[in-house]
């Protein structure tokens, strides 16, 4: 691939077009890969163009030692993989504040009481869940809420209001 060689020489010396016209050469064979191990379509389209904003910022690293869509492979992989790492962190965080929360109400409600009140606040948008939870679960007064969640005082106070209002009705259609 004489050619390829020439786009990457020139490539690695700023040449934006020839790095442009190689990364668009190799994105659909990046994207088929990606998708392969991901199985999905969206992650494969995040994943490859993060792929080609890491080879853009790193093609300077690029050696040649092996051939440039081995190396695209290789940032699409560590990509992946780092993206799969993030997300398992946030899902185990999230599965423990759930077996916390399950934990400590548990020790003060019934169990079937709080397995009803529980699934009605999951169901709840994050919208006005979080509110409620960090005002009657952790004890975050108003201003407080509306600092960590970024909306105005009012907002949280209507949020928290009609977030318990439809837990309350959903709770009464549960019983």
């Amino acid at each position: 691939m004489p050619m390829e060689q020439d786009y990457l020489a020139r490539a690695k010396k700023g040449d934006e077009e020839a790095l442009a016209s190689i990364l668009k050469e190799h994105y659909t064979f990046v994207y088929k890969y990606v998708l392969k191990i991901s199985g999905s379509e969206q992650t494969a389209l995040d994943i490859t163009q993060d792929t080609m904003v890491k080879a853009i910022q790193k093609i300077q690293q690029y050696k040649g030692k092996s051939a440039f869509s081995s190396w695209l492979i290789q940032i699409a992989t560590n990509t992946y993989l780092d993206m799969k790492r993030k997300q398992k962190t946030a899902q185990s965080y999230l599965e423990k504040e759930k077996r916390k929360l399950d934990y400590n109400i548990n020790n003060s409600f019934q169990s079937t009481e709080w397995h009803a009140t529980k699934e009605a606040i999951w169901k709840l948008p994050d919208a006005y869940r979080i509110p409620i939870l960090l005002k009657h679960y952790y004890g975050y007064d108003y201003a407080e809420i509306a600092k960590m969640t970024s909306v105005k005082v009012g907002t949280v106070k209507s949020r928290v209001h009609y977030g318990l209002a439809i837990l309350r009705e959903e709770l009464q259609e549960h019983e």
